[in-house]
């Protein structure tokens, strides 16, 4: 992506010809093969909530930071740096830690001269390549997917500790509720293998079968149309309030059913501002939202009263610690966590305006995204 752009998010991308310098130490040359369409891919593009080129102070930015690459050369400096020619490494999307091993800054996207995986070659330090297990099972399309799942892994962790705090009861007595999403799909399959009931939004018949296939209860969002707050234009529009109402009292109707009049034990709210009412009219007492992103609205509020009486806890991550990126790998390894086969959809590396737009306007029913770069 480069310069100002006018239009849809595909004309943000232009293809050119992208140069950099040598390998230094402890750098790798890689050819990406697969790239999962993330939610921060859409929002470079968008230039919202950041410009990415003038932050990072870059004419042109090459994004992508989730994927499957194929190392073609290490410059290791004489030493053993866990990663070798030929290797197939999952990206890790750490630009900046912080000193606990979390990200201050996304790699490929605001962290300062970092290449993405638009291209069809680029350079990267070795600390973020993550190899692929020798004779994995999976294909190398359900490994491009980890990023949603290595992002669930640690916001569940957070909140169900933070749930844990305050309840002990048992997880099959309480529900966890998705917005719906790859990510609080991925989180909800954890939240099953806790025990807790499982319910999530799904907005077409293909996404409705595929919750339901893997054993989570789906909630069709066409059923509730009018569940979002009215825009700035509509906020005069009685009947689009009213509309609103009957939404919101036939949804938090289900939820009752589904949680035996309780409320939600924890919201999986990656969606923002839009719902945030509904999610804390939800909530059970002592519950907890969760979050780990947005797609619509950052600017939340809440009354300061009302919450604490109510015991909710407001959970926020960003991505994961990079130090626990082999354990999660090796526990979907084990355990089968991974996105069902042939559940991605990908687009050829020419089609990628395509894919920025269609995933910009709801056009992609599928969880899991990504583009080809490379042959395997």
């Amino acid at each position: 992506m480069t310069g100002p752009h006018d239009g849809s998010p595909g004309s943000a991308l232009q293809r050119d010809v992208f140069t950099f310098g040598p390998l230094e130490e402890g750098e790798a040359l890689v050819e990406p093969i697969l790239g999962s369409w993330e939610a921060n891919v859409d929002h470079a593009l968008a230039r919202s909530p950041i410009d990415v080129c003038s932050s990072r102070g870059e004419d042109v930015v090459v994004v992508g930071n989730m994927g499957v690459v194929r190392v073609l050369q290490v410059n290791a400096g004489g030493r053993d740096t866990g990663v070798r020619e030929g290797d197939l490494c999952m990206l890790m999307p750490f630009g900046k830690l912080d000193r606990f091993g979390y990200a201050e800054l996304a790699y490929a996207y605001d962290a300062p001269h970092t290449i993405g995986l638009l291209a069809k070659r680029s350079k990267m330090d070795v600390r973020v390549l993550l190899p692929i297990p020798e004779g994995t099972p999976y294909s190398l399309a359900q490994w491009a997917t980890y990023g949603r799942y290595y992002t669930a892994w640690d916001n569940w962790a957070k909140a169900y500790g933070c749930w844990r705090t305050q309840v002990t009861d048992d997880p099959a007595n309480h529900l966890v509720f998705g917005w719906g999403g790859g990510v609080a799909f991925a989180e909800l399959l954890l939240a099953r293998r806790a025990g807790f009931r499982v319910a999530m939004t799904a907005g077409s018949d293909e996404r409705v079968a595929f919750l339901r296939e893997n054993g989570i209860t789906p909630v069709d969002r066409r059923l509730y149309p009018d569940l979002s707050l009215p825009t700035r234009e509509q906020r005069t529009d009685r009947e689009r309030h009213q509309r609103r109402r009957d939404s919101v009292r036939r949804f938090r109707h289900l939820v009752d059913e589904l949680s035996d009049g309780h409320g939600v034990a924890i919201f999986v709210d990656n969606i923002g501002q839009p719902l945030y009412d509904i999610t804390l009219a939800s909530l059970a007492r002592a519950g907890v939202v969760t979050t780990c992103g947005w797609k619509a609205g950052m600017r939340l509020t809440h009354l300061r009263g009302a919450e604490p009486i109510s015991r909710h806890i407001l959970v926020n991550t960003h991505v994961w610690q990079l130090q626990e990126s082999p354990a999660i790998r090796d526990f979907q390894e084990a355990e089968g966590w991974i996105a069902p086969k042939d559940s991605e959809v990908v687009y050829p590396f020419d089609r990628v305006p395509q894919l920025a737009d269609d995933y910009a306007q709801g056009r992609i029913t599928s969880y899991f995204p990504m583009y080809h770069v490379n042959p395997v």
